[in-house]
């Protein structure tokens, strides 16, 4: 999958965008995806993100590439599926240090959609 090395050798700022189901949005700050079963995977918490994922399962992924101008991609993506609190969660985790470990977290699945420069095309 190009994503995945793109995201492996790049880095940056994420940003994923949701909505409820009544059109509410929000945007978080997210690391970069995990790539598993086909399959581009974040971990959440229990936060807004997630709950508005449970009524809308669509999502933006937009990611800044560090450095001079604006380079980066946006990812369209729909949720297939989760996992609460799995063994996966640890193993994927780029920090050491659970800042809440008590609290649940999640490990959500996405279908990607399509991709799209950060600037530009329609």
């Amino acid at each position: 999958m190009e994503l995945k090395s793109y995201f492996e050798t790049t880095n940056g700022t994420g940003i994923l965008s949701t909505a409820d189901s009544k059109g509410n949005v929000d945007a978080a700050i997210y690391s970069r995806p995990h790539f598993l079963e086909n399959k581009i995977a974040f971990i959440m918490r229990d936060r807004l993100t997630h709950k508005n994922l449970e009524s809308n399962p669509h999502a933006v992924y937009l990611f800044i590439e560090d450095g001079p101008g604006y380079k980066g991609k946006r990812i369209y993506l729909t949720k297939v599926k989760e996992e609460k609190n799995s063994e996966k969660i640890a193993s994927l985790r780029r920090r050491e240090k659970d800042s809440n470990p008590d609290e649940d977290k999640f490990l959500v699945f996405f279908e990607f959609n399509r991709e799209r420069p950060l600037v530009g095309d329609y």
